[in-house]
């Protein structure tokens, strides 16, 4: 005779299943983030090998990051216009060829490249060709990556119920940091010993085989859950609707200072990486694979944020939780400043990390609970308009500071740590104004109402699918009979 369940037993609830298009989907993310994760290292340590100009370096990151200012609002209109899981695998293949492209042109002059082991230590003249390869690619990459993101973040809750996108993302973000922070990297120095083109052609491969997974996934992933696109003539002017979408969140008391923070949050992160490979290289003196073990740091730091976060949301509240991604960086940053052993620096990453996806898994899972999925592609749009499009802004004054402290007479060592101690006493400030915005109360309340009205809207669903039926049932056949 079997023992009676305990009270705890009896009220804990069971957790909601994820499917296996969710996994699907978290395979795609596995394997592209790999990709990702080699390419962390092939890139910025190719552009290091054609130019050493802080400004230039950091005009390559401006171009990837450049579509996330001007590009994001029209994304998230076709997002909601079109089949989401088609969108996602167009990219992917585009993606694909585009990374092809620039693994080519690495063949093509690898006779003028130093060899991957030198870059930092000898004397390197501009090469125009593969620097501006690279400017155009990056640029590419970051309309498509746009389009990608903000299908992907759309797409989760059309997946998996409201109950389980916590857990959905946080295993999305942890599986993202693992591949591409932690395994990712250290191929990616290894893949490059060999050959400066070689991680370019497995980049290549990831994004292939991500295009086959997303296609796998079963169904399809219009806005309001319709099994076509909305017809065009039912359809607003464009315009229209981007001014829906900004609307709708300028209106939302919790969003739109939420999105503002965000954007100042990640603007001053890219202040610091815009010459973070030269600091790398000329203040912490690492190579390749010493590289790649700063980015396996911030990958320990993603994982436990990823199985952290939703226990420490729940011990110490939303609100609070958010304060310590801003106070956290803050500290962090200017301790990565000072540092100039890699060790110390690793371990400063890892912290980091931990926070900002604390911050990930809180706001992004609010976000899909409490946007109507009618209007999610176009509102999460602008909210990472706010978010993501200061980041060229950021990358923009990283690379000119230095440049200027230089051109001032500051010697290249302190030019190169300026960056870390301006945006570490920014952050600080960010957190001051942002304290009395985002209260555990004002978070909790918000996601109420959005489950709320969520089940409102799928109640109304059912039943007018119901009315149809009958309705269909009820009208006579050509025999007149019913």
């Amino acid at each position: 005779m079997t023992e009676p369940l305990t009270k705890d037993a009896q009220e804990k609830p069971k957790p909601v299943p994820l499917g296996l298009n969710y996994w699907k989907l978290w395979s795609a993310s596995v394997v592209s983030n790999l990709g990702d994760g080699v390419a962390q290292i092939a890139y910025p340590w190719l552009a290091s090998a054609v130019t050493r100009d802080p400004l230039l370096i950091s005009l390559i990151l401006v171009a990837q990051r450049l579509p996330w200012l001007i590009f994001t609002l029209p994304a998230g209109v076709i997002t909601d216009r079109f089949d989401r899981k088609k969108i996602m695998t167009s990219t992917a293949v585009f993606r694909t060829v585009l990374t092809g492209v620039v693994a080519v042109v690495v063949v093509l002059a690898s006779d003028t490249l130093p060899l991957p082991a030198d870059v930092g230590t000898v004397e390197v003249t501009t090469n125009m060709t593969v620097y501006l390869t690279l400017v155009f690619a990056s640029l590419l990459f970051g309309f498509a990556e746009v389009l990608f993101d903000n299908s992907a973040q759309t797409i989760l809750p059309a997946i998996v119920e409201p109950e389980g996108l916590e857990r959905a993302n946080g295993r999305l973000w942890g599986a993202e940091m693992v591949m591409n922070s932690f395994v990712g990297p250290p191929l990616g120095s290894l893949l490059i010993g060999v050959a400066f083109a070689l991680p370019f052609f497995f980049d290549m491969g990831t994004f292939a085989l991500s295009a086959v997974l997303i296609f796998a996934i079963a169904g399809a992933f219009t806005a309001g859950g319709g099994a076509a696109p909305i017809p065009k003539e039912d359809r607003a002017g464009f315009v229209d609707e981007i001014k829906e979408g900004v609307s709708w969140l300028w209106r939302h008391p919790l969003l739109r200072p939420m999105a503002i923070i965000l954007g100042l949050m990640n603007g001053l992160a890219s202040v610091t990486m815009a010459t973070l490979i030269l600091y790398a290289q000329e203040v912490l003196l690492v190579d390749a694979t010493t590289f790649a073990f700063l980015g396996m740091a911030g990958a320990v730091g993603g994982v436990i944020g990823s199985l952290a976060a939703p226990k420490i949301a729940e011990r110490l509240g939303s609100g609070p939780s958010l304060y310590i991604t801003l106070i956290g960086g803050s500290f962090t940053t200017i301790m990565i400043g000072l540092a100039s052993n890699w060790i110390v620096v690793a371990v400063l990453f890892a912290a980091f990390t931990v926070t900002a996806v604390l911050w990930n898994v809180i706001t992004v899972s609010l976000r899909q609970t409490i946007i109507p999925d009618e209007l999610l592609g176009r509102v999460n749009s602008v909210y990472r308009f706010f978010a993501w499009g200061m980041m060229p802004i950021g990358l923009a004054i990283g690379g000119l500071m230095v440049t200027v402290a230089e051109l001032a007479g500051m010697d290249r060592t302190m030019a190169l740590r300026l960056p870390w101690f301006v945006a570490g006493a920014a952050l600080f400030l960010v957190f001051l104004w942002a304290a009395p915005r985002l209260t555990t109360d004002r978070i909790e309340s918000a996601r109420a109402e959005g489950v709320e009205a969520r089940s409102a809207r799928k109640a109304a669903k059912e039943t007018l699918a119901s009315e149809q039926v009958t309705a269909e049932m009820d009208q006579p056949s050509e025999d007149g009979q019913h």
